[in-house]
Formats: C-alpha cells, structure tokens, sequence
C-alpha cells in the first residue's frame, strides 16, 4: 500500500514539473517586453559612445544558439532548468550594465527599471514553481555555467571574460526569453519558432524597410 502511494504521488507531481509555463508568468513577461521594445533608443543612440563594450563573463553571452546546442547535447535538460538558468544569467547582466552608467546617465533610470520589471517576473517565476521543481538537481553541464556564473569575480580567470555591447546582452536577453517562454507571446494568426534565429532576421529586415 505504501508502494503504491509513493508511485501515486510521483505521478502527481510529474504532471506539474512538466507543466508548460503558468499563466501568471505571462503579464509580468509582457511587461518586460514592453520594456525592452525600446532598448535601442536607451542602449545606442546617443547615450553610449561608438562602439562601446562591457566586461562580462562569458557563459552571460546567452544566445539562441546556446539553448539549440544545450537541447541536442544534455541529457536531462528540460524548459524548466533552460528557464531557472535564463533567469540567473540575465540577473547578472542587468546588473553588469547599470553599474558602469554614472548616476545622472540618460539610460540608467530606463536600465534600472528594465531590473525591477526582471525581479518582477522572477519573483512570480519562483512563486508559481512546486518546491520540488526548483530543488531538483541540475544536469552536471548546466550546474557548471551556475557554478562559474557565482565564482567571486576575483577568482574568474581572464580567459573567461569576454566584452560585449549592452544592447546586444538585451537583445539576447529579449530573444531567448521568446523562446523560453513562447506560450506567453504565441500569436493566433500564425505560429512562430522564437528559437529559431531565422525569425529574428526577418523581423530584422521589416524594421528596416523605409516607410511608404
């Protein structure tokens, strides 16, 4: 009898630990989007000098193209941990570049509240997760990236740093959470692949097309 309650309950919990995303995560996702729709204006023009870079540790370099390898190539990677692991990577870059902007800097109150939006969703992110979901343990690649993730920056060693713009950080920030999180922002007129760079492109290209 104690058997069959154990398998019962595991199989109770699966469902959950596999659910997709909550719908509470939706609005507080939405909103950072929003915010970050305008990362372009804060992050280049005319705030930041031509070609100007910040130090960050290489595994913050978080693209699209890190999510495709990690799905081919570790064993016992789910949406959830990919989610867990987005959430501390961008953490540590939103705080990366509001600390080289000065006080009085034109995009540090826009930086800072781009933050507060990130708190926001993360903090319904963990609220909306089962105990067990967020205590299970990580596949040993991805406990790696948090392991040197939290490294004292003292102890990095210099081959790990890399320097990168801010709004490049924002833009990978901005897909990979499309991607992450697609549920949230699924159109019903057609159905998109947010993972797939060749979305992005396209996108790219409507933007810069003149006016009529």
């Amino acid at each position: 009898m104690c058997l069959f309650l154990d398998v019962l309950s595991l199989l109770l919990i699966f469902p959950v630990l596999m659910a997709p995303t909550p719908a509470s995560m939706c609005t507080p996702l939405k909103t950072l989007s929003d915010n970050l729709s305008h990362r372009r204006r804060y992050m280049v023009r005319h705030n930041f000098p031509i070609n100007y870079t910040i130090r960050v540790h290489q595994k913050e370099i978080f693209k699209l193209s890190n999510i495709r390898r990690m799905r081919l190539n570790v064993e016992g990677l789910d949406d959830l941990v990919l989610q867990r692991l987005w959430f501390q990577i961008n953490q540590g870059v939103l705080k990366k570049i509001i600390r080289i902007m000065p006080e009085r800097h034109p995009s540090r109150s826009y930086t800072a509240e781009l933050e507060r939006r990130f708190k926001d969703a993360e903090g319904v992110f963990v609220q909306s997760q089962p105990p067990e979901a967020l205590q299970q343990e990580l596949p040993q690649t991805v406990q790696d990236i948090w392991d040197r993730l939290t490294e004292e920056p003292d102890l990095v060693p210099e081959s790990s740093w890399r320097f990168a713009f801010p709004k490049s950080l924002l833009d990978n920030l901005f897909h990979t959470m499309y991607c992450l999180f697609s549920e949230c922002f699924s159109s019903e007129d057609a159905q998109q692949d947010y993972c797939e760079v060749s979305h992005w492109r396209k996108g790219r290209k409507k933007d810069l097309q003149p006016e009529s």
